[in-house]
């Protein structure tokens, strides 16, 4: 038996979406720069599918850039705005769990000389508007926040953000900009770009159940972006290089489907995930839920098990045929305990103890109930040889 509930990390292609693409990959393979039939059928293609995934979000096709994936277009956002803001000001604002994507970036920024300011989110894993206008500084030319966390679905409150830079710049601060990383919330739960405000937002479509390797940045009308990747006309000169055709068209139909059907996804996904967690808490002693349980994705729960190693947990499930997620995919094969559990204000122990489990449409109250039974063998398992449970089974009771 084999369940998958790592969704967070990827998605498996649905039948749908790879139907819409494969005609993209055989007879419709032509490039959508040329000027011959075949390639305005791939234009014609990108358009349409540039249109299915503005509507996604609320934008305008023109306001959407193709690119390869969350992290090519988080990198896009951030470093095409600091680039072209740098002679106004050298801050940047994110929060403490951000996306490795954009963490490693404000690390990197660091040593060239920018100040970053990371927001501490407490532990409901949630930024405070107040304490991003507080960090604001005259010399402040973007906040990058993201809309949802990728380790323990909590909702960040964005529109308040956004609504604080519009304010900023009624008072004349021309050079401040907002993005946000949407990768994890665009096509689970409702996203209006106008509503948040945002001047970026980050896509994937590997997380709709379309193909890796193509993503997109919504760029509002009016944001001064550099490009990064130079050497072609294409995406509004915002991104050079063919595009990737087939990808683009299967990142369309996804969002298409995650659109209309996000709301019987989202009701089946929540269900599961809470009769989920009601079993585990019966069933399993010394667990720790990560992040608010209440404003966060309908797909995500986050757990922390006492006495076990999460890594050695990962492997036992998966032995048992259940695949799930120290954290972020992005960060997987390092010892290091995941930031954004730290950045709760967990212990040590609590941080290297943390799974996530994501469920995804094709999901089944069977997956649920045989998960949390090879969870309860695979927890006593671990905590049987644990050095430090069993020290405590050694101290005499009073």
């Amino acid at each position: 038996m084999r369940i998958y509930l790592d969704h967070s990390a990827t998605t498996p292609i649905d039948a749908r979406v790879l139907d819409a693409m494969l005609p993209y990959l055989r007879e419709n393979f032509g490039n959508a720069s040329s000027v011959h039939q075949y390639g305005q059928d791939a234009r014609a293609a990108v358009d349409r599918s540039r249109r299915q995934v503005a509507s996604l979000i609320g934008a305008r096709a023109n306001e959407i850039v193709f690119t390869s994936g969350g992290t090519e277009a988080n990198n896009l956002a951030i470093r095409g705005i600091c680039e072209a803001e740098q002679l106004h000001g050298r801050h940047l604002i994110i929060s403490a769990i951000e996306h490795p994507s954009v963490r490693g970036l404000a690390d990197y920024l660091e040593t060239r000389g920018w100040s970053i300011t990371r927001l501490p989110v407490y532990d409901k894993g949630i930024v405070k508007p107040d304490d991003v206008r507080a960090a604001l500084r005259n010399d402040t030319v973007l906040i990058s926040i993201m809309t949802a966390n990728n380790e323990i679905g909590t909702l960040q409150p964005v529109a308040e953000v956004g609504a604080m830079v519009r304010a900023e710049r009624e008072r004349a601060r021309k050079h401040l900009w907002f993005h946000t990383d949407a990768v994890q919330a665009a096509g689970r739960i409702p996203i209006d770009a106008a509503a948040i405000g945002c001047d970026l937002l980050s896509l994937s479509a590997h997380k709709i159940y379309a193909p890796k390797g193509v993503g997109a940045l919504f760029v509002r009308r009016g944001t001064r972006l550099l490009a990064q990747q130079l050497g072609g006309h294409q995406e509004r000169e915002r991104r050079a290089g063919t595009e990737s055709v087939a990808n683009i068209v299967a990142f369309g139909a996804a969002a298409e489907l995650g659109r209309r059907e996000m709301d019987a996804r989202n009701e089946h996904t929540k269900s599961l995930r809470d009769r989920f967690e009601e079993k585990v808490r019966t069933r399993i002693d010394d667990i720790v839920f990560n992040g608010d349980r209440d404003n966060r994705l309908p797909h995500v729960s986050n757990i922390s098990f006492r006495f076990v190693e999460g890594e050695g947990l990962l492997i036992h499930l998966d032995m048992q045929g259940v695949a799930v997620s120290t954290g972020s995919a992005c960060s997987s094969g390092t010892l290091e305990p995941s930031p954004v559990i730290k950045a709760l204000g967990r212990d040590e122990e609590l941080a290297r103890g943390a799974i996530r489990f994501s469920f995804g449409k094709d999901n089944t109250e069977a997956d649920v109930d045989y998960t949390v039974e090879a969870l309860a063998r695979a927890v006593a398992s671990l905590r049987a040889i644990s050095p430090l449970v069993r020290a405590m089974e050694s101290v005499p009771s009073a």
